[in-house]
């Protein structure tokens, strides 16, 4: 037997004896490794990736390192696993530790943590072709080092977070920023934290229903003796920038040093993670801790994601069964609104190690990276990219969740040639254009509201992810 076909049969009865042990059918969850790093493709993609899906069905990432010079990749695949990318080259960015953002006009904006004018990270925009454009290149004053993703703004705007640099000196080196920069790259700080309200926001922001923005910090906040620095905070912060402190972890139930970014579920509420608990916050600061994986078992690194059966799905980057990591190579888990928490796949290096973020691909399949493992031309391995099936059903996604009454949306999904209508909330669009398989728009009519939003299409109706938020 070849060495492929022997790791595609030890794949096949890991995941056919975890099925047996976890009573699930196959046909439920399908665990496939699409692609391995190999260092000239990339290597190590980071710990805030999460891929995006463009307008032509491919999802991009990035990767820390490898490529041609060293600096980390840029890369499209197909949601089959055929991969192309492109190299940072230092001057335009080096070290990409998050994945990008679709833009609405088509291009993919994000941030290195290093490189650009000044060595100390950019805010980028890459052509559908791969051609990178540095926008911004960070100078300390206003930031240094940023690892999260970009969000876009209702305005148009994009925003984000630095790890470090600022005007503050209340932290060497600055405690971190929140900035806001045009598409044409003209950027202005918002908000330099002081470590009172927080220092160190390792991701990117996410924008809630209410158009204010929400974000996590790893240390400041509240100071107790388990953290002379504060544990970290969960912080809302509005457009133009006035912070408030949601939350500050106190290093006991609710855990310490989120590092990564969150979720808004249905609900209204926002979901995150610290490296050892789940947790649920509201907008106006409730917190509830869900789950709290016992001391050394689990590192949650990456955020989560809710699928479209309402659960949420996340990775720890290590523990697990498999002993071929010495702390086990990591996991993926489902857990439930309520804090009801399943482990549905154990790494084993082969595999992957250290997983990161995961993605809900318009297919209804998890797309999601590892940082090692996989193939051996890296001594720990180079990363994988893997697909993670849970049998749930395509639906449609938009490129920003928010419409206005007489303005455009743009549409992901798949199979939508042919498509017959489209419905906001129930009401219909007179005006609708496929531009391909996978990406349309339609005008938003008189009278809708904020709901889910319908698309029927000859192989049947895809249904929203998420609500169309309606703003004036």
């Amino acid at each position: 037997m070849t060495s492929p076909a022997r790791s595609l049969m030890r794949v096949f009865l890991s995941v056919c004896l975890f099925l047996a042990a976890s009573g699930l059918t196959a046909s439920s969850q399908i665990f496939t490794t699409l692609v391995q790093f190999d260092g000239t493709n990339g290597q190590n993609p980071g710990s805030a990736m999460t891929l995006a899906q463009g307008r032509n069905g491919n999802l991009l990432g990035t990767t820390l390192i490898g490529g041609g010079d060293s600096n980390g990749t840029a890369f499209a695949m197909t949601p089959e696993g055929v991969m192309q990318y492109v190299s940072f080259g230092g001057s335009n960015g080096a070290v990409p530790a998050a994945g990008p953002l679709l833009g609405v006009d088509g291009n993919f904006y994000g941030t290195t943590a290093g490189g650009g004018a000044n060595s100390l990270g950019t805010v980028y925009k890459i052509s559908p072709t791969g051609t990178i454009v540095v926008l911004y290149s960070f100078d300390g004053t206003h930031g240094s080092d940023p690892q999260g993703a970009l969000v876009q703004g209702t305005d148009g705007n994009f925003y984000g977070t630095t790890y470090v640099g600022g005007t503050s000196t209340n932290c060497t080196g600055g405690c971190g920023t929140v900035f806001k920069i045009t598409p044409t790259g003209t950027l202005t700080t918002l908000y330099n934290f002081d470590m009172v309200h927080g220092w160190l926001p390792p991701a990117g922001l996410v924008e809630g229903s209410d158009q204010n923005f929400y974000g996590t910090t790893i240390e400041g906040g509240t100071v107790n003796t388990k953290c002379p620095f504060g544990c970290g905070t969960v912080f809302k912060i509005t457009p133009g920038g006035q912070l408030t402190v949601l939350h500050s972890f106190t290093n006991g139930a609710d855990g310490a040093g989120p590092e990564a970014g969150l979720v808004e579920g249905a609900d209204g509420n926002f979901y995150g993670t610290t490296p050892n608990t789940v947790f649920k916050v509201s907008s106006s600061g409730s917190f509830t801790n869900l789950f709290t994986f016992p001391i050394g078992t689990a590192s949650v690194e990456s955020p989560l994601v809710q699928g479209t059966d309402g659960n949420f799905y996340g990775v720890t980057s290590k523990g697990g069964s498999s002993g071929n990591c010495s702390a086990g190579c990591g996991t993926i888990f489902q857990i439930t609104p309520t804090g009801v928490l399943t482990t549905l796949h154990n790494f084993d290096l082969s595999d992957g190690w250290f997983p990161r973020g995961l993605t809900q691909d318009t297919n209804g399949t998890f797309y999601g990276t590892t940082s090692f493992g996989g193939s051996t031309t890296c001594s720990s391995g180079c990363g994988t990219v893997f697909s993670f099936d849970m049998g749930l059903g395509p639906f449609i996604t938009f490129v920003r969740r928010y419409g206005r009454v007489g303005s455009g949306v743009q549409i992901l999904g798949q199979g939508l040639t042919g498509t017959t209508s489209v419905t906001f909330n129930g009401i219909p669009a007179t005006q609708f254009n496929v531009a391909s398989d996978t990406f349309m728009g339609a005008i938003v009519p008189p009278g809708a509201t904020t709901g889910p939003v319908q698309v029927t299409t000859p192989s049947g109706v895809l249904t929203s992810n998420v609500n169309l938020q309606i703003v004036p």
